[in-house]
């Protein structure tokens, strides 16, 4: 992040080194006297939460700004579906047949960042493996950056190695996180996953569906997946949705029917014409 020195007045920077070269007291080493932003206890108190959401919104916000970038294409998906060189060391024979959902995640990111002039339609994932990686993965292989939005989770786990360092950031709030995945969107693809893909998918929907959020092109791919997974048209029939609300998402199989959706996402009965349907 770039330093903004046009005040005269003397930097926090400064001071928290200065800091560390006070006599040693009793009165210095009591963490009472530690400056309060440069004080991880305090920062981490129950009462101080309201300033931790705020820096995780505004760290990457930031950041994401100073580097200009405008808009994203934001890519949910399993973590645990494999690339097909690995698919016999996938836990399920699904798991297998969904590696091929790696190669179109990585085929749309590298397709997409070749449209892209590195401000707009930006690549986000988050940060991890499977589809994730696949798509960080694919705008590398077009020489784009990328974004993560990794999170902190009980069990070891690190960023894959594709996104690019500096557009690669760490939450603590799944909120936030969500937050950021939305707030440049210009289009939404989910790949199959699991508990925290639908969760993904559903919060979109719904913020859409309420007109919480613009409309932007919403992709599914494969329809095989979401169709036994979500019986959709069962919601609608119920009424607990409209029908309407079925026109919001379009199902996709490639990478190349994807990026013709987006192009031509202004077009009526978007769900009505896929193939098969």
């Amino acid at each position: 992040m770039k330093e903004d020195h046009r005040h005269p007045l003397r930097d926090a920077h400064t001071d928290r080194s200065s800091a560390k070269a006070v006599p040693d007291t009793p009165q210095t080493r009591a963490p009472e006297y530690r400056l309060a932003f440069a004080d991880d206890d305090f920062l981490c108190r129950d009462e101080l939460r309201p300033v931790r959401l705020q820096l995780e919104l505004l760290k990457p916000q930031m950041i994401q700004d100073e580097r200009g970038i405008e808009s994203t294409i934001v890519m949910f998906g399993g973590a645990r579906i494999p690339e097909p060189a690995k698919k016999d060391s996938a836990r399920t024979k699904t798991l297998a047949d969904l590696s091929r959902f790696y190669d179109e995640a990585r085929d749309f990111a590298r397709l997409m960042t070749e449209k892209s002039n590195g401000r707009e339609n930006v690549i986000v994932t988050g940060g991890g493996p499977g589809v994730m990686e696949a798509g960080n993965r694919g705008a590398i292989d077009a020489g784009g950056a990328s974004i993560g939005l990794n999170i902190v989770l009980p069990f070891e786990q690190a960023p894959n190695e594709y996104v690019t360092p500096e557009l690669c950031f760490n939450f603590h709030y799944f909120a936030i996180r969500k937050m950021h995945f939305l707030m440049r969107a210009r289009a939404i693809c989910v790949f199959p996953g699991g508990f925290g893909t639908m969760d993904e998918l559903f919060e979109a929907l719904t913020l859409i569906q309420t007109g919480r959020m613009e409309r932007v092109p919403f992709l599914l791919f494969g329809r095989e997946f979401w169709e036994k997974i979500i019986n959709w048209d069962a919601l609608s029939d119920a009424g607990t949705i409209s029908a309407e609300d079925l026109e919001l998402f379009r199902f996709v199989e490639t990478a190349e029917e994807a990026i013709d959706a987006i192009d031509n996402w202004g077009d009526t009965n978007l769900r009505d014409s896929v193939p098969g349907r």
